[in-house]
């Protein structure tokens, strides 16, 4: 067993205290001030020495004997077994007479916390279309109207009436977004409300700005959002050309890359500064939506900005 790095003693000089006490007739007393340890300590090494001899003196787990937040490993096995049977912890707890807070405890521990964890992992639903315009993710993200910077950036208490990123709100700002799926060229607009024709006049701006950078588009993905399913929005897309594909309900992921470039719209250009309200915050997004198409390498793209692997496709299939 290893000894403690602080220990003041290890089983030899345990051995020469015990020698001196009871071979040399040294007093407890001299004995510990020569060790360098209390009577106490000596004392204890002493009377372990006799009743134990050369076993005594030598180190012992420091683990509590009796452990009230473990449960034997037989027990944690059939907890498993019941949950692999879809059982609730209630019913667990039931049928294993034990506490339904050990139960989920426990359950969480071993990773089966949610009865979904017990679904085989989906494989990644990862795409990419070979031309620009062949597929566009169209989203919205409603951000809170700015009046002015709250107690969280200024540091006054008094403004008090702050959303959680520390500025003074009124109201909501819908942030539209397009995002082409092969190349990750963006459109975004920041417009008043989320409605059908809103949506459809953002629609047609889009296409508008892809047709001015060489791009045909061909598809639309959205969302379920009533905006999205209105006859305005579906009369603009019969009126372009495009093909409208809906998102499975409650699957977001189907649309990723819109809701992948929400969080970085959000990080770098939303809350990416401090601004003064949110006119403020509006003027910025031009100059970053030229930093994210023409400057910014992105990940996915094998560190090129949307605008290169615009040229790099152009060229191949030009």
């Amino acid at each position: 067993m290893n000894i403690h790095a602080n220990a003041r003693t290890c089983p030899k000089s345990r051995r020469l205290l015990v020698t001196r006490i009871e071979g040399e007739g040294w007093s407890l007393t001299t004995t510990a001030e020569a060790a360098g340890v209390s009577e106490r300590t000596a004392a204890k090494w002493l009377a372990r020495w006799r009743a134990e001899g050369e076993t005594g003196l030598l180190d012992r787990s420091s683990a509590p004997k009796g452990r009230p937040n473990q449960l034997p490993a037989e027990r944690v096995r059939a907890i498993e077994a019941l949950r692999r049977l879809r059982m609730t912890a209630a019913e667990i707890a039931e049928c294993l007479g034990m506490a339904l807070s050990t139960v989920s405890r426990w359950l969480r521990r071993i990773g089966l916390g949610k009865l979904s964890r017990l679904e085989p992992p989906e494989p990644p639903n990862r795409y990419e279309r070979r031309r620009a315009g062949e597929l566009i993710h169209l989203d919205v993200k409603k951000l809170g109207r700015i009046l002015r910077p709250g107690h969280r950036v200024t540091g006054n208490r008094r403004d008090r009436f702050t959303d959680a990123r520390g500025y003074g709100v009124a109201g909501w700002e819908f942030v539209h977004v397009c995002v082409d799926d092969a190349t990750r060229l963006a459109y975004v607009e920041v417009l008043s409300d989320e409605r059908g024709r809103t949506a459809a006049g953002f629609l047609r701006r889009a296409v508008e700005w892809l047709s001015s950078m060489g791009i045909t588009v061909e598809r639309v993905m959205s969302d379920n959002g009533s905006c999205y399913r209105s006859h305005v929005h579906a009369q603009a897309c019969r009126e372009l050309g495009l093909r409208h594909l809906f998102t499975q309900p409650y699957r977001p992921r189907t649309n990723g890359k819109a809701e992948r470039f929400i969080q970085t719209l959000q990080n770098r250009w939303a809350y990416g500064a401090i601004y003064a309200n949110s006119a403020e915050r509006t003027a910025a997004l031009a100059g970053w939506l030229i930093h994210y198409n023409f400057t910014r390498r992105h990940g996915s793209l094998g560190h090129k900005s949307p605008a290169a692997r615009l040229a790099e496709l152009e060229q191949r299939h030009g």
